[in-house]
């Protein structure tokens, strides 16, 4: 699905979509352009057209959803399609990088190897990297007990571990993610420290023995968000750091009064590329 509406619309759409979409087997992705932005969605099936249309009526109105295109597509990984030539990024300590830039990453550094494939995180995302340099803040003090939630790629947990050298337990509910994040954590030198789990928010048994945790990493959509502010709360340890990302500036304070319920404080909002990342700390 495809479609070209201003940048407001476009934030009303994607949270409809969000909400009333099975997000597993789903990629949402935005391009921002001067006057417009750009929304693409692919499907691992195929969708309800009809109901596509109504949600984006919903949010946007008729006018908008009569000029949604819908395509057939070969199998592809567009991933690694979207991705062909980025350069590393950098943030703080760590360089998350392809296999051909192994040479870009400084003896003083964290290297983090993360090729394009069929799973999120591979660093240039402003989520990502906002994430990224929450961890390089909070590595400065200590953290023994490390949640990474929505894990993807395995780029936080990585990173996480690398920082801290300490476990960290990562949940992904998508299963082509879940065996991507196994991957990487081996080839990264973090296989001994990153236990990859196959969970649907905090539910799985290991999630909850190995709390309480001092840190957790939640880089999701606003709704995902908001259903793990309670069951979060319950998992965390005094003092406890939450980062929390997937948000765009207008969605921010929605997922911050979600967590602000649950006696959580906010330390810091850092937008990069017009994505929110909030660093919260449990009182």
């Amino acid at each position: 699905m495809r479609l070209r509406v201003d940048a407001a619309s476009a934030r009303r759409i994607i949270d409809r979509l969000a909400d009333g979409i099975d997000l597993a087997g789903l990629s949402i992705g935005t391009f921002e352009g001067e006057s417009f932005w750009t929304i693409e969605v692919r499907f691992s099936g195929r969708p309800d057209r009809n109901k596509i249309v109504q949600w984006v009526s919903e949010a946007a109105g008729a006018e908008i959803a009569r000029t949604i295109a819908f395509e057939s597509e070969a199998n592809k990984d567009w991933v690694a399609a979207s991705l062909t030539g980025l350069g590393p990024v950098r943030v703080g300590r760590f360089v998350v990088h392809g296999a051909h830039d192994r040479h870009e990453v400084a003896p003083n550094r964290i290297g983090i190897e993360i090729e394009a494939a069929l799973a999120f995180g591979t660093g240039h995302h402003g989520t990502t990297r906002g994430c990224l340099a929450a961890i390089e803040r909070v590595a400065r003090g200590r953290s023994r007990r490390i949640l990474d939630l929505g894990t993807g790629s395995g780029v936080l947990a990585i990173a996480a571990a690398r920082a801290f050298r300490r476990p960290v337990v990562a949940g992904e509910i998508d299963p082509v993610a879940t065996a991507a994040a196994q991957r990487n954590a081996r080839g990264n030198r973090a296989g001994n420290f990153v236990q990859v789990i196959r969970a649907d928010g905090v539910k799985h048994s290991a999630i909850r023995a190995g709390a309480p945790y001092d840190l957790v990493l939640a880089n999701l959509l606003l709704q995902p968000l908001q259903r793990l502010a309670r069951p979060v709360r319950a998992l965390l340890a005094p003092g406890a750091t939450v980062v929390l990302s997937g948000l765009m500036p207008a969605q921010a304070n929605a997922a911050l009064a979600s967590f602000r319920a649950q006696g959580l404080v906010l330390r810091r909002r850092e937008v990069i590329e017009n994505w929110v990342t909030l660093t919260l700390t449990r009182s």
